[in-house]
């Protein structure tokens, strides 16, 4: 499989990881968040807070999550690592304008 990079930013947020980690928890192994924090090992409020985006995907949850479910934890964190840097780039956008480069 090749990887497809864009040549221009993307306008719209990222998706966070947790939208894609809950429609696989709903849709595909059809689990509840009870279920998959107890057999991730991972308390319920944790998992959830993942699953609603108020929270990171550490490497640690996509590890456990991978494992349920049978998916590549670097997806997550990719996925965690693109929302967190288009966020910042927002948030900085004046300030990053401002930084005067060393080279």
């Amino acid at each position: 499989m090749s990887e497809h990079h864009l040549s221009r930013p993307i306008k719209r947020p990222p998706t966070h990881p947790g939208v894609l980690m809950r429609e696989i928890l709903d849709d595909h192994v059809r689990l509840s968040i009870s279920e998959a924090a107890r057999r991730m090992k991972v308390s319920r409020p944790s998992l959830y807070a993942a699953l609603n985006g108020t929270g990171s995907v550490t490497a640690d949850m996509a590890l456990r999550f991978g494992r349920l479910v049978g998916g590549a934890p670097e997806l997550y964190l990719r996925m965690q690592d693109n929302y967190d840097l288009w966020h910042a780039r927002n948030r900085l956008r004046d300030t990053l304008e401002q930084i005067e480069p060393a080279a």
